[in-house]
């Protein structure tokens, strides 16, 4: 970095610096300063030069190495401008020394990162005795600036041109055409660094060769060390002037920023007593208890605009409610777990002994409990959703006064989740205690509910519309004895089917009917036994196909447990939401709202009647 002081500032600000006298052995008024080294100043410039070296070395190696790690170097002199220049590496195509094999690709990715930069100016330096259109960073350049809005082509080596050569349709920028054009300089040779050299003499030779050179002597606008750094410079003034409006706002907008924070943060407590302490404790906590509050009721903001992109606050508690918890109770099959063999099962198991005339009501009252308790778990699983989003809105909550003091932010937090953790357990048991009320009374009564009339009017519609149940005249009574043939006698249509006195045998009688008797042809008949199967420890319904009664019989009972598992279901939607607003409303500071006082006070009891008057 360039910094430009006048002779007489530079001279005093040294003096400053170093905490002495003003100069006055003649050190001069330029000095170089290292990044590295903060407390050191090099009067003189061959010491810079072997400072720079030996960082060098230190970073990368005496053995041609590289590294990203910049050397940060100030000069200070009233010869130079202000400028800030960032001296890159050449092109390599091949790896020397210590350099790494992929040293070409480094190299280009450590250009890049520096010159992408939209406010730097690229410095395209190419030798003015080779071919320009082979210049590396003229290619570079064109990567990082396209339209060529920012890159100046720097020409070396001019005095090195082959005799009757000369760069004279490069500065005037006709062969490769760039937006600020083309400056030529002649820099110091190896021998002349070799030989001590100064900076100036070397500028002054510069000078001359241009005001000789017959092809350059017309165009000292575009040629001279001088004249690229008066142009880049100019370049940048006029970028500060153009930015400087913009920078100004940013930085009255920052100061603005700082300020609402600063004010935020409050006043300091380094000098305040007990008394105003506990004053500003109490405020931090209203402050962070209203926030909360109103970030449950939909009235806060947080501090990073996050309610502009996606739900916050009380929103994604109404979200649990109405998107989670109640879609899927509404997507609860009332038969989920309950196959037609169960309904089955347990209408046989309420007939008892003997087949019941009417559908057992027993069976939909056992039924309907079994569904109605799966409705448990998503409610308690809803109070688990809402209190995650409780606990992270108490951590999203938290005021910009409260940063000041983590400790008590980090109390704060400890105790309102604790609070919030006191009434799940409560909210659960009230959940439960929802179940355990709709279990306790079946109310067929309700006006919602299908009853029994309507669920068989309804099943006889749907038979005589579809024709499944009982179709058909075989099938309408499948149980009911097939009457004898006519003209027969209860026996068969067979005319051989005749009893043993119509054959020519004698009956059996008495002792026929015990088995003692003789057959048809005389002989004595032998004796059958009968044995019944073992009684199995379970039993179960045989897997034949239903009858056509017990298909209408589970009909009905599943369009009374249909309807009346709606009716419980949207019960348990609508007062898992209030029991847990209440609840979890309590743990958050919002008590319920008092009864109110009674009408009127009561009535005094009355008096006493007179006692009779005494009998004449």
């Amino acid at each position: 970095q360039l910094v430009q002081q006048p002779a007489g500032q530079a001279a005093a600000a040294a003096a400053a610096a170093d905490g002495g006298a003003p100069d006055t052995a003649g050190r001069g008024d330029e000095w170089g300063e290292f990044l590295h080294l903060p407390d050191q100043k090099f009067f003189d410039f061959n010491e810079i030069c072997e400072e720079i070296k030996r960082e060098t070395d230190r970073v990368t190696g005496k053995n041609k190495g590289i590294s990203r790690k910049p050397i940060n170097l100030k000069i200070f002199s009233p010869a130079v401008l202000n400028l800030t220049l960032v001296d890159l590496p050449g092109m390599t195509k091949v790896s020397v020394g210590d350099q790494p094999i992929d040293i070409e690709d480094q190299i280009r990715g450590m250009c890049l990162s520096f010159i992408s930069n939209p406010n730097a100016i690229i410095l395209a330096v190419t030798a003015g005795n080779q071919d320009l259109a082979n210049s590396d960073a003229l290619k570079l350049a064109k990567e990082a600036d396209p339209e060529g809005e920012r890159t100046i082509g720097v020409l070396t080596k001019l005095d090195l041109m082959d005799p009757g050569t000369d760069a004279s349709e490069l500065l005037q920028n006709r062969v490769i055409p760039l937006r600020r054009g083309y400056v030529g300089v002649v820099n110091r040779g190896q021998r002349d660094i070799d030989d001590g050299a100064s900076i100036a003499s070397a500028l002054k030779k510069e000078q001359q060769f241009f005001k000789t050179h017959p092809a350059y002597r017309n165009m000292l606008n575009r040629c001279t060390t001088p004249t690229l750094a008066r142009m880049l410079n100019q370049i940048l003034m006029h970028h500060i002037r153009d930015c400087l409006p913009d920078i100004k706002n940013r930085i009255t907008g920052m100061t603005i920023d700082i300020a609402q924070e600063i004010e935020a943060l409050g006043v300091p407590t380094d000098s305040m007593n007990a008394g105003h302490l506990g004053g500003i404790l109490l405020s931090l906590l209203s402050n962070y208890a209203a926030n909360f509050h109103n970030a449950v009721e939909g009235k806060g903001s947080s501090a990073d605009g996050i309610e502009m992109n996606e739900l916050y606050g009380g929103a994604r508690i109404s979200y649990i409610f109405t998107e989670i918890f109640g879609r899927s109770l509404m997507t609860m099959n009332p038969f989920d777990g309950l196959s037609d063999d169960d309904i089955r099962t347990a209408i046989c198991n309420a007939n008892g002994t003997r087949l019941s005339l009417f559908v057992p009501e027993i069976s939909f009252d056992l039924l309907v409990r079994r569904q109605i308790t799966r409705l448990e778990q998503p409610g308690l699983q809803c109070i688990d959703l809402v209190f995650d989003e409780l606990q992270r809105m108490a951590s999203q909550c938290e005021t910009t006064e409260l940063t000041r003091f983590p400790e008590l932010r980090d109390r704060v937090l400890d105790v309102v989740n604790q609070l919030l953790r006191k009434c799940v357990a409560p909210t659960q048991n009230m959940i439960s205690n929802l179940i355990k009320i709709e279990l306790a009374y079946i109310n067929t009564s309700h006006p919602d509910f299908i009853g029994g009339s309507r669920a068989v009017a309804q099943l006889m519609d749907r038979v005589s519309h579809d024709g499944q149940v009982g179709a058909g005249p075989a099938a309408a009574q499948p149980d009911m004895p097939q009457p004898p043939p006519k003209g027969g006698r209860g026996l068969g249509a067979d005319p051989h089917d005749v009893p043993d006195e119509a054959a020519g045998g004698e009956s059996r009688g008495l002792m026929g009917f015990f088995g003692l008797g003789k057959d048809k042809r005389g002989q004595p008949q032998q004796e059958t036994v009968v044995k019944l199967p073992q009684v199995p420890e379970t039993m179960r319904r045989p897997a034949d196909s239903p009858s056509d009664r017990e298909r209408i019989e589970t009909e009905i009972i599943k369009s009374l447990i249909e309807s009346y598992f709606d009716i419980v279901r949207k019960n348990f939607m609508d007062m898992v939401p209030k029991t847990i607003m209440v609840r979890q409303g309590e743990g958050a500071g919002d008590s319920p709202p008092p009864l109110p006082p009674p009408l009127a006070p009561p009535a005094p009891p009355p008096a006493p009647l007179p006692a009779p008057p005494p009998a004449p």
